[in-house]
């Protein structure tokens, strides 16, 4: 933990743009690269979302971003023995990680969404997850919120570092949980057999795990934040 404090705290310099670290090494920012479209890969070049939002923050800083790709579940140990400054991955504001880490504005609010396989009656929304197979992403605060449900212990739960749209058009499962804008833009821009099962079931808000004061501002009331958004979404999805 005091490793990590201490992290975080140099994370605030570096975001107040201070005169002594303004020129120090790049910031690294780790994300998974593969959870589309905010952060995926293309023809071997990093795209998405984050990725633009991070090189926005950077040259808003006048400071070079330098990324590193792993499994999501493990960024935050990364993150932890210093191996990056902060996690870009639509990381979901929670009281445990509150306890752990020092949070930006928010800049993306959305909410819960089930996904299941085109054609497939049998669920129309949370509610009918009762007795079927849901995939999440490993680490993922999604699993938390699935158990968090009253009939949590009549849903069979499995964790997938990637791909769960994929095992789901597959019929490997029931149904994947993950937030609404990426399950939208899966949808639409992928060629797999989904679709949306039913309205958000949780409202979540995500930020960067460091605190973002000076930054964070400027892109906000600048546009860039929204003009980002307008890019991959079509919408303002920054907002509450």
């Amino acid at each position: 933990m005091k490793t990590l404090l201490i992290n975080t705290l140099l994370i605030m310099c570096l975001f107040a743009s201070s005169p002594l670290l303004a020129q120090e090494d790049p910031m690294r920012v780790g994300m998974s690269g593969q959870y589309f479209p905010f952060t995926f890969v293309e023809q071997d070049e990093l795209k998405g979302f984050d990725v633009d939002i991070m090189n926005a923050v950077g040259k808003e800083m006048g400071r070079e971003i330098t990324f590193q790709t792993a499994n999501f579940s493990g960024l935050f140990g990364m993150l932890e023995f210093g191996r990056i400054d902060t996690v870009a991955n639509q990381i979901t504001i929670t009281e445990d990680r509150k306890k752990a880490y020092i949070f930006s504005e928010p800049y993306v609010y959305g909410g819960a969404q089930v996904v299941v396989k085109k054609g497939n009656s049998e669920v129309q929304g949370v509610e009918d997850l009762k007795g079927k197979t849901v995939a999440v992403n490993l680490g993922s605060n999604f699993e938390a919120l699935l158990r968090e449900l009253p009939y949590a212990d009549q849903i069979n739960i499995k964790t997938y570092e990637s791909n769960i749209e994929r095992h789901t058009a597959l019929g490997r499962v029931d149904a994947f949980v993950m937030d609404r804008v990426s399950a939208s833009q899966i949808i639409k821009d992928k060629p797999l057999p989904l679709a949306l099962a039913g309205k958000t079931f949780s409202q979540i808000t995500n930020a960067y795990p460091f605190q973002d004061t000076k930054a964070g501002r400027a892109l906000r009331e600048n546009g860039t934040l929204a003009s980002i958004s307008e890019k991959w979404f079509g919408t303002d999805v920054t907002q509450p």
